[in-house]
């Protein structure tokens, strides 16, 4: 069964705990060229973050992605100390504030009150319990992982549709441009003869040579015949990439710069104004295209 396409646009959110501490996990992810991972961890849990950063480089291939963990532990659980430094430099600054102002010098509390002075040390937590709320929060990230999976594979099959639909579009102008008078045989060889005629009346002493050369270019700049083959071989192919499902982004993206290059080269070839309008149909088509798929995964 093939996998389902996914954008990479998403969010989830899982919470958890153990006796005395909770916890919760966020995962946010938004389009990025690979997989950009960033970490946001309640200090003191830095060790963790390997193992995170393991468990979603598994789930996901490419977003730039933002993994929140928030920490809490119940009660004091720990010890409230002053840091030194930070009431150093305070210290220094009411003097210099005094001594400029000789405003009143403020009182002990609001000094603590600070933020930066005081900080709240938890208690360590014994290594069963540490083992227990690791597991704990392993277990969190992988229920948030599935929950932005499924967020984004749910994304994933809304831009589908609209891709698919762009695809056919992209089909119908094609044929339309093949099924085009300005393709016929007769109407060639009738630009081909007036082209050739302007060689003629322009330049005095055209060799043959020279006028066949010219002749063959202009034959072959009037045909779109390679072209259209071009594009209808990059349709089958996109029609199986959003098919197959999967990670199939980085493989639409190069299609769609394929598409657009067909386009362009169909437009500088036509010897018909309706046939250049089908033309800039297409591009304007293959640019909704590529700009969809920069969201897929």
């Amino acid at each position: 069964m093939a996998n389902s396409l996914a954008s990479m646009t998403g969010y989830a959110r899982a919470n958890g705990g153990v006796s005395g501490i909770g916890f919760s996990v966020e995962i946010k992810s938004v389009n990025a060229r690979g997989l950009d991972i960033r970490m946001r961890m309640t200090p003191g849990y830095d060790a963790l973050e390997p193992e995170i950063r393991r468990r979603v480089t598994k789930a996901l291939s490419r977003g730039s992605v933002t993994v929140n963990l928030n920490i809490e532990r119940e009660g004091e659980g720990g010890r409230v100390v002053v840091n030194q430094q930070a009431l150093d430099a305070v210290l220094v600054a009411i003097k210099q504030i005094g001594d400029l102002t000789n405003s009143p010098r403020p009182t002990p509390d609001g000094i603590l009150g600070l933020k930066g002075v005081l900080e709240q040390h938890d208690a360590p937590l014994d290594p069963d319990a540490e083992e227990q709320l690791q597991g704990a929060i392993y277990e969190a990230v992988d229920r948030a992982l599935v929950e932005l999976q499924a967020a984004r594979q749910a994304e994933g099959r809304h831009l589908g549709d609209i891709l698919g639909g762009q695809v056919s579009e992209i089909s119908r102008l094609r044929d339309l441009a093949e099924a085009h008078p300005g393709r016929g045989r007769d109407v060639i060889l009738a630009r081909l003869k007036e082209q050739i005629a302007d060689l003629l009346a322009s330049s005095t002493g055209l060799s043959e040579d020279r006028l066949m050369q010219e002749a063959l270019l202009l034959a072959t700049k009037a045909d779109i015949r390679e072209e259209l083959d071009r594009l209808k071989a990059h349709i089958a192919s996109a029609r199986q990439l959003l098919a197959d499902g999967g990670p199939a982004g980085r493989k639409l993206d190069f299609l769609s710069q394929e598409f657009n290059r067909e386009a362009n080269t169909l437009c500088s070839k036509s010897n018909a104004v309706d046939l250049t309008a089908i033309g800039l149909d297409l591009k304007a088509v293959i640019d909704q295209f590529r700009e969809q798929v920069q969201n897929l995964e």
